[in-house]
């Protein structure tokens, strides 16, 4: 075999070429996000000074489907100011301030606070609970996040964002975040149990670019308890961090 003046032979020299190449593994391998930054990313989305919408929440459960529209506001996702505006809940309203949450209802002309056992039950009839409803703080202040790999979810490349809540006091233990690589919006999203069991789900349906912001305008809700149950959240006319009276979000507001 021929040799090289330093005794190396071709054959010899191109292998070590060779080796310096990237293999298919090397070349698709990816950079893994630090699982805090990421979580982070996450609630940065859903963080904001002040944010006004309409909406409608649309209810499908054993075979029936309901329909309930209405207009929304919130503060640094501390107080939320909520009335329902289609025909048969019309004047119905809620007012979460400070982590608590008080329901007016014009049937009977007065003001109740929903605490204890009651947050647990459906909103409205919906699959969000009051107690889903009426969480303040962001993801990353509650769990730690572990980043257990990526997949693929409709389609799309997923990072697989896995979460471990810091207190025993939190209603989901656990939470698996499918978290699209390219966008960087949660695409999906199940609720556990202590036990392991799943108890709740999320989908995105539709997004919309708001300011520097990917709104979700369109989800869906599942709570895996109740058979045959979805609600469908379709929002509107969304508008961030523009100024909302105080009076909004006053308890005088219910009336």
């Amino acid at each position: 075999m021929k040799r090289m003046n330093d005794g190396i032979t071709i054959a010899a020299l191109v292998l070590l070429c060779l080796s310096a190449l990237p293999t298919p593994a090397a070349a698709a391998a990816e950079d893994i996000p630090d699982p805090v930054a990421l979580l982070r990313h996450v609630d940065g989305n859903e963080l904001y000074d002040t944010i006004s919408y309409t909406g409608e929440m649309i209810i499908e459960y054993k075979g029936k489907r309901f329909v309930k529209e209405f207009k929304a506001f919130g503060r640094e996702n501390r107080d939320t100011f909520i009335e329902f505006t289609n025909s048969e809940d019309a004047g119905t309203k809620y007012l979460k301030k400070d982590g608590r949450l008080f329901v007016y209802s014009p049937d009977t002309e007065q003001v109740m606070p929903i605490s204890g056992h009651m947050l647990k039950e459906s909103m409205m009839g919906s699959d969000l609970s009051y107690e889903d409803a009426i969480e303040n703080e962001g993801l990353a202040k509650r769990y730690v996040p572990t980043i257990s790999g990526s997949d693929s979810f409709d389609g799309r490349e997923v990072w697989v964002l896995d979460l471990a809540a810091i207190k025993k006091t939190e209603s989901y233990p656990r939470q698996r975040l499918l978290v699209a690589k390219d966008t960087l919006d949660v695409l999906h999203y199940d609720l556990f149990a202590l036990s392991g069991a799943r108890l709740k789900e999320y989908n995105l349906i539709r997004v919309e670019p708001i300011g520097v912001r990917r709104f979700p305008v369109e989800s869906e809700m599942r709570d895996l308890l109740r058979k045959g149950s979805r609600t469908l959240f379709r929002l509107g006319n969304v508008e961030i961090d523009k100024p909302i009276a105080d009076s909004v979000f006053s308890t005088r507001n219910l009336k």
